[in-house]
């Protein structure tokens, strides 16, 4: 696609989607961490529209509050057919005459390429008035039908119930998606009925009036009927996730990480790994994640919102929240969490530890147990650990503190103070020595016990 082509995309997101069954407008329902309406405009900014139009209905309050200032909305009520919804975006395109998109907020997985595709067609020599996105599914079930010739060029758009047997025999079918340049759109629109059992007025039917008028209209059909594939149930966004999490399962391999288990590795939208790095069974990454060249990401690990360097391990069952950082080399291991924490080239936190509004030297070693106590209910406080100091298990490093440098924290210790460079800190009680006391107590214990039974 040319890179100087204006357009403007027009989403269609009015219905009231219930199917679901929630409250959470359809839309927004998240696959891979983000809503199904971002997956979409994510492939639409990729060709820098000059407009973006969202039209809404019921839950208008969360698309827009979704939505920001990242595309305009205009209100479509009362809901009259997708033809109705298209023609509310006209205030909002006033004066606009480039090429128009049509998409829906519930297909998300339309490729930029594809777009571009339509743009391209519509645009060609012989200037088709409307341009259909056609996929052609193995069990056209049914769809619409698009009657084409061997160029592309539509002769006839038919519902399935409207259509005859050879019709039917038609497998090419009609995703809703289209591309019209914006003249030509308001004034087919204008033109179509609703004589029709719903009483509604249908976007596809300006491909038929256009045909009758002796204009051109064409089809791109998509290679992946699965591109064009809506969503309006729970089943069906079950079946979006499990179909995104394949394919980017098979590019992660693909790219050189390596999948011990690949049913059961999930990725957000934004994961990011290098090349060599491996990753065990059950690992799950939320949204915002690095990792590094060489790291191992260990089975039952939790991340999100973390970056993790080059030749790192973390977990079996670790949990990386946002602000995580680990840099080269360094270690977390079983059930430890990490929050707003910096953890230096070859530190190590191999269990039970966690380390929240931290930084930790290079070399450092934290044991089992450790806790950075940095909320006092209020406020959050940081705790700094030098380098290739040692935190004893079982310690409480009480924020807002600093450890200096190849300093030692004796175990079971709770620390509130500095500790200098180089220092011993050890903060315990001093130990009571009872000779014989547990010897008595035993004894008395199971004489009561006795005689507790007689009773």
């Amino acid at each position: 696609m040319s890179q100087t082509r204006h357009f403007a995309a027009v989403i269609l997101a009015a219905g009231k989607g219930t199917r679901m069954k929630s409250e959470l407008h359809k839309v927004l329902h998240p696959i891979a961490g983000r809503s199904m309406l971002h997956h979409l405009m994510a492939s639409v900014d990729s060709l820098s529209p000059d407009h973006k139009v969202v039209v809404v209905g019921a839950g208008r309050e969360q698309l827009e509050q979704a939505l920001g200032d990242d595309a305009r909305t205009c209100l479509q009520e009362p809901q009259l057919g997708t033809g109705h919804a298209v023609q509310q975006a006209q205030e909002e395109l006033s004066g606009y005459s480039g090429d128009v998109l049509i998409m829906y907020g519930d297909v998300p997985f339309v490729r930029a390429a594809t777009m571009g595709a339509m743009l391209d067609r519509l645009n060609a020599d012989d200037a088709p008035a409307a341009v259909v996105l056609a996929f052609e599914p193995e069990d056209p079930l049914a769809y619409g039908r698009v009657i084409t010739d061997d160029d592309g060029r539509i002769s006839k758009m038919v519902e399935f119930k409207d259509a005859d047997e050879s019709e039917r025999a038609c497998h090419l079918c009609n995703s809703g998606l289209m591309a019209a340049k914006a003249d030509d759109l308001w004034a087919l629109l204008d033109r179509v009925g609703n004589d029709n059992a719903q009483g509604e007025y249908y976007l596809p039917d300006i491909v038929n009036i256009a045909i009758s008028d002796g204009r051109v209209c064409a089809a791109v059909t998509t290679d992946d009927p699965a591109e064009v594939a809506g969503i309006n149930s729970r089943s069906e966004l079950a079946a979006a996730e499990a179909q995104w999490q394949r394919e980017q399962r098979e590019h992660w391999m693909a790219e050189g990480a390596t999948l011990r288990a690949p049913e059961t590795v999930f990725f957000s939208y934004d994961t990011e790994l290098a090349p060599d790095v491996t990753i065990e069974p059950n690992v799950v990454f939320g949204p915002g994640v690095k990792v590094a060249s060489g790291a191992t990401i260990r089975a039952f690990s939790h991340l999100e919102g973390a970056s993790v360097g080059e030749g790192c391990e973390v977990g079996p069952y670790a949990r990386l929240r946002p602000g995580a950082v680990m840099e080269k080399g360094s270690k977390v291991g079983n059930f430890v969490e990490m929050k707003k924490a910096v953890l230096g080239e070859g530190a190590k936190a191999n269990h039970l530890t966690y380390l929240g509004d931290a930084t930790v030297g290079a070399g450092a070693n934290i044991g089992a147990g450790t806790i950075t106590c940095n909320y006092d209910g209020y406020f959050k406080h940081r705790t700094t650990i030098g380098e290739r100091a040692f935190i004893g298990s079982n310690s409480a490093l009480i924020a807002p503190v600093t450890i200096g440098a190849d300093a030692i924290v004796a175990a079971g210790s709770a620390v509130s103070r500095d500790v200098a460079p180089g220092e011993l800190r050890m903060v315990r009680a001093e130990q009571m020595v009872k000779p014989g006391w547990a010897d008595r107590f035993h004894d008395t214990m199971k004489k009561k016990k006795a005689a507790a039974k007689k009773d």
